[in-house]
């Protein structure tokens, strides 16, 4: 069996509001597309990713640069075929889309394999479990926003079968936000996950100062914590600080970025995203370090990928979505076989592969590229 040819697209569907995080905004969800097509008919498919400014270009990259590079190569080889993309890394400028683009055809090739011998790639990955606790991504900044509205997001996540949420915070003041997860915690009840993520938005004296506030309020993790620029060592330091389990992972792109965390002691659990850090192929190598170091996993977003990997593994958590229709058009609509969460929990999907079907007549109508 050969590569043939790959095909990528993307999707980008406008937002009803804006998602406003610590430091960003979401006005679009986007997504990639990719196909891999067997010499034998076996077609892979997937989506990754949430690039709201850069999609079409990864598209392209996809396309124009990296396929012709993959074409004739066996599906299954699939580090013989990373190593050879990965290389592009050296002479490139722009190493983060690149290694966004490597995902979307890594990804592919996984699908591809796993519907090849009929199996989910959680078995390609070993295979530990068949359903994990969903928690949503919410609490996000929106003007007017009261305690009494973080409340009802709170109860809506309960209604929509998720086991907890994931709150954003690291926009206000410390004392500010911990009084909107008091908020978010009472309204929850006691037996509702709820973690909080600043994405990167505080320095480490206000992230102290704020995980002090909130340890009373059996927070499962502190996400991202600390500015950017030297945050390994800074969240080191907050770990040391608070009784709260450090989370990060999402903003690396390598798994030796992920090495990097966890050899600073900087994290209890680890979030590599599989699209934005070159697909399965390297997630897995993460994942193997952070099971030699003690550090559990969970994943940023990326759901229809992640319940496949983080069930492969006995040292994965938490599968992570957007409950709210309006944040995630894909997850509620495009991706038109999900499993329905129930009781807080998220089973593999049926099928082989990924075992993603999409509503077609919404990809033709977002489709952008």
């Amino acid at each position: 069996m050969r590569i043939e040819r790959i095909e990528a697209e993307a999707i980008s569907i406008p937002l009803k509001r804006d998602f406003g995080g610590s430091t960003y905004h979401v006005t679009r969800r986007c997504t990639v597309i990719t196909r891999a097509f067997s010499n034998e008919g076996v077609i892979g498919e997937v989506y990754n990713g949430d690039n709201r400014d850069h999609s079409p270009q990864i598209a392209r990259m996809i396309t124009d640069e990296l396929a012709p590079l993959v074409v004739g190569e066996d599906p299954f080889a699939v580090e013989r075929v990373w190593q050879k993309l990965f290389a592009q890394t050296i002479a490139t400028g722009d190493r983060k889309r690149l290694l966004e683009a490597i995902a979307c055809i890594d990804c592919a090739l996984w699908d591809l394999m796993g519907k090849v011998v009929g199996k989910p790639v959680r078995d390609l990955l070993g295979g530990f479990c068949d359903e994990l606790p969903i928690i949503s991504i919410g609490g996000y900044y929106v003007e007017g926003k009261t305690h009494a509205d973080i409340g009802r997001e709170m109860r809506m996540y309960r209604d929509a079968g998720m086991a907890g949420c994931k709150f954003k915070v690291g926009g206000l003041a410390p004392a500010d936000d911990a009084r909107r997860v008091e908020a978010a915690r009472k309204a929850a009840g006691d037996d509702f996950i709820l973690a909080v993520d600043a994405n990167r938005g505080w320095d480490v004296e206000a992230a102290i100062r704020f995980a002090r506030l909130v340890e009373p309020l059996d927070i499962r993790w502190f996400e991202e914590p600390c500015h950017w620029y030297d945050d390994a060592a800074m969240m080191a330091r907050v770990r040391a600080a608070t009784s709260i389990p450090i989370t990060a992972g999402q903003s690396e792109i390598t798994s030796h970025g992920v090495r990097r965390l966890v050899d600073a002691g900087a994290v209890d659990l680890v979030n590599y995203d599989v699209s934005e850090g070159g697909g399965v192929t390297d997630w897995r190598r993460a994942a193997a370090i952070c099971g030699a170091a003690g550090v559990k996993m969970a994943h940023h977003e990326e759901s229809q990928i992640a319940v496949q990997l983080l069930t492969a593994i006995p040292h994965g958590t938490y599968v992570e979505c957007f409950a709210d229709p309006e944040r995630d058009p894909v997850w509620q609509s495009v991706w038109c076989n999900r499993p329905r969460p129930k009781n807080g929990m998220f089973a593999l999907p049926a099928g082989s592969g990924f075992g993603i079907e999409f509503d077609r007549k919404l990809l033709a109508q977002y489709r952008i590229a």
